[in-house]
């Protein structure tokens, strides 16, 4: 059984979650934080001091059973950032991993297959398509995670991740305060989206069995359209918010004018050139089918229970 656990990103959304399931159930969790981080420690967590190279990742790594590999780039207006923690950060990982044989749970993205409609589902054995650097890049992760020889590993690729403490989704549930939610892309795309406890599950149950060098996919299997979204999104905010459908040439030029503000300014703004091919894609929706026959995971909480409670969540903090 996994008794120690090392997760790198532990101080965010996902991270803390996991922290949390990982402690109750008696793991002791290592949370690798760079030097340099101020980021508060998870609670239930150990936090360690690695820089994120093999050489300083190794002796933390020998002290555990397994590693989560959560840390990553997101967002950014510089490319190389991207490779830097991405692929550079994640091949770090994998040889201080196989340095101290223990197995890694790789979280990537689904932004790493590539875009899909909701009528033809993106399965793992599909060749990968990404179409944004973000997405790039988890791909490359993917592959040097692969190519480590000697390594034990299991990649999971979740689809849109919400749930409490997530700041990605608060913008729209603000909005929806506000009386007004913006409907931005292609009226007919649709995404998989999945709730953070189902995503923590995944990875334990990924824990709990030997890791055998094989990429997940990790969502709820019923898809969600953009306007279904907004909708639920209304209704659980309350409030009778308007839905705005933006015409796509305007996003676009919201879009340049975004990624000339994010250069000037040195941070990624809300809409970009790669939001923005997100946006005008036909959606990024995927087969789960693998999750269940390999894991036993189906995914539990449905789109609109999990919009509740991540509301409740953010009233009861103060967000929104």
């Amino acid at each position: 059984m996994i008794r120690r656990v090392a997760i790198t990103g532990a101080t965010g959304f996902i991270g803390r979650h996991l922290t949390a399931r990982l402690a109750s159930r008696g793991v002791s969790v290592h949370a690798v934080q760079r030097p340099e981080s101020r980021q508060p420690a998870p609670e239930g967590a150990t936090v360690v001091r690695a820089a994120l190279d093999a050489g300083s990742l190794a002796p933390v790594f020998a002290q555990v059973d397994a590693v989560v590999h959560l840390a990553g780039v997101v967002s950014s207006t510089r490319a190389r950032d991207f490779t830097d923690v991405n692929v550079a950060g994640t091949q770090a990982v994998a040889r201080a991993a196989r340095a101290a044989d223990v197995p890694v749970i790789h979280v990537s993205s689904l932004a790493a297959a590539g875009p899909a409609a909701p009528s033809a589902p993106r399965g793992e054995a599909d060749a990968s398509r990404p179409v944004t650097p973000y997405g790039r890049s988890k791909l490359e992760g993917e592959r040097v995670i692969a190519a480590e020889q000697g390594l034990r590993w299991t990649i999971l690729r979740p689809g849109v991740v919400y749930g409490p403490g997530d700041r990605a989704m608060l913008p729209l549930f603000a909005l929806a305060r506000r009386g007004v939610l913006p409907l931005v892309g292609r009226a007919t795309a649709a995404f998989t989206f999945v709730y953070v406890d189902d995503l923590v599950r995944a990875i334990v149950a990924a824990l709990d069995l030997p890791a055998r060098q094989d990429t997940l996919f990790v969502g709820h299997p019923e898809p969600v359209a953009t306007r279904g979204l907004l909708e639920d999104i209304r209704s659980v905010v309350g409030g009778g918010a308007i839905i705005v459908p933006i015409p796509m040439l305007l996003t676009r030029a919201a879009a340049l004018a975004g990624e000339l503000a994010g250069a000037l300014a040195g941070r990624p703004m809300t809409i970009n050139r790669s939001r923005y091919t997100e946006l005008a894609s036909e959606g990024f929706v995927c087969r789960v089918d693998r999750l269940r026959e390999q894991l036993g995971i189906v995914a539990e909480v449905d789109l609109r229970t999990g919009l509740t409670r991540t509301a409740e969540w953010y009233r009861k903090e103060g967000w929104i």
